[in-house]
């Protein structure tokens, strides 16, 4: 239960629908539809749902015509609610010029999931970005951000501002606004800052790290509230040299949207099909668990098993996969619209997730993992044990974690699952208890919030 968390002083009973005097939020993201990817799903779910707590968002974005966006999705452009004022503008940032530099058609992930492999040339855009561009090479949309909500408060007021990100940059957007107009600013940070695991390979200066230090202070000691997506990255901004109450800092993790939602379960019944969706890189450290995969099929020849992957997999992954000598269980299906990914998890056995094997894990809790519980099939993850996502999976006994490592451990679970699928070919979970990750119920907490004086 989300109350159980160890930061239960920071949250809120659940919003109310009536009686509430209306408020005006001005709510600032960098990634919005069309953007595609796991980044916008948090602000489209409590844009479109502050209005049932009569909170009315207005946003501040930028031009899907000039923003860096490694993915697209239109299909969540139907998410945005008619009545919600979307203000879009230019930008000034440098990936036209790396895609022109280097050939490369995409711009970088993050966590640089498509840069594994880099030439001199790349090498060099990476130090660029690193050190040239405080915080983040996004920074040249604050300038247009802000011009934009200073024109919106010439004429009206709003109750609060939320800045979410990444980009960490948009937080330094939250950080003028409330020195020029003081208003109330809710720092809403999807991920650590200077703790992010893929950190050490933007190879800062030692001047550039101090810089990127002094921004992440500044955040963490003015923002009048900080939200996070789990209890370890909470721990880890206590940590920081800034001395600030804990219970500035509130814990709201991602979820599942009830009306994603709307597909019948139907598992496969002539093979067993394990499911992973979203981006996966040698960092995520499956090496063990495809090994285990294919001794367990090898093990149930009279089974027909599939492994999908579904969205952004590396050329190192992939290399895995055939070192494995799994390729003709595996199926790679490209980046697909966030209602299709849904669909996909409905026709699966069970799913697959998987942590990067890299420093400050612990705090890693990715967004699927809620979609997973809403879709009440097994999950195995691949991660740390002890983690905010095992505590979450065994709360609501939607399966197990293992480590890295842990062959023997994955490969009994692999026996005990195919065994149960001889039997019943279905092993969706009972209705497990997972309704307060539900993005409503989450929004709720974000609106009382956001009244929170």
């Amino acid at each position: 239960m989300l109350q159980n968390f160890p930061t239960d002083k920071n949250t809120f009973p659940p919003g109310k629908t009536n009686q509430q005097p209306l408020l005006k939020v001005l709510f600032i993201t960098y990634y919005w539809p069309p953007s595609g990817g796991a980044g916008v799903q948090r602000c489209l779910k409590f844009v479109k749902h502050l209005p049932e707590f009569n909170v009315e968002p207005t946003v501040v974005t930028v031009s899907e015509h000039e923003g860096a966006y490694p993915l697209f999705d239109n299909s969540l452009l139907a998410e945005v609610p008619e009545n919600v004022r979307v203000f879009r503008t230019a930008t000034s940032e440098p990936f036209e010029y790396y895609k022109k530099l280097t050939g490369k058609k995409e711009i970088p992930y993050g966590g640089f999931a498509n840069e594994k492999k880099t030439g001199l040339v790349q090498k060099l855009f990476k130090f660029l970005r690193g050190n040239l561009f405080i915080p983040d090479a996004r920074v040249g949309w604050n300038k247009h951000a802000l011009k934009k909500c200073a024109e919106l408060l010439e004429t009206e007021k709003f109750d609060a501002v939320i800045t979410s990100s990444p980009p960490h940059s948009t937080q330094l957007i939250g950080l003028e606004l409330q020195k020029k107009y003081g208003l109330r600013w809710i720092a809403d940070l999807r991920d650590p800052w200077t703790d992010i695991y893929y950190y050490k390979d933007l190879n800062h200066t030692f001047l550039a790290k101090k810089l990127d230090e002094k921004y992440e202070r500044e955040v963490i000691q003015k923002a009048d509230a900080l939200l996070v997506t789990s209890a370890d990255t909470k721990r880890l901004f206590l940590n920081k040299p800034v001395n600030i109450d804990s219970d500035k800092i509130m814990v709201l993790p991602n979820g599942f949207d009830e009306a994603d939602f709307q597909f019948p379960s139907e598992p496969p019944n002539d093979r067993f099909c394990l499911t992973y969706t979203g981006t996966i890189t040698d960092t995520y450290n499956i090496v063990a668990f495809l090994q285990a995969f294919a001794e367990n099929a090898r093990r149930y020849p009279e089974i027909k098993f599939s492994l999908r992957f579904v969205g952004k997999v590396s050329a190192e992954v992939q290399k895995q996969v055939e070192d494995a000598n799994l390729v003709h269980l595996v199926e790679y299906v490209p980046f697909v619209p966030h209602v299709e990914s849904i669909q996909y998890l409905m026709r699966s056995t069970a799913l697959l997730m998987a942590i990067p094997d890299v420093e400050n894990n612990f705090c890693i809790l990715p967004g699927k993992l809620f979609e997973y519980l809403a879709s009440n099939k097994q999950i195995i993850c691949i991660g740390p044990v002890g983690s905010d996502a095992d505590r979450i999976i065994d709360e609501c006994g939607a399966g197990r974690v293992f480590h890295y490592s842990a062959y023997d451990l994955m490969l009994d679970h692999l026996d005990t699952l195919s065994r149960n699928w001889k039997v019943n070919y279905n092993l969706d979970l009972p209705n497990i208890n997972y309704q307060h990750y539900s993005r409503k119920a989450l929004t709720g907490k974000l609106a009382d919030l956001i009244r929170t004086k």
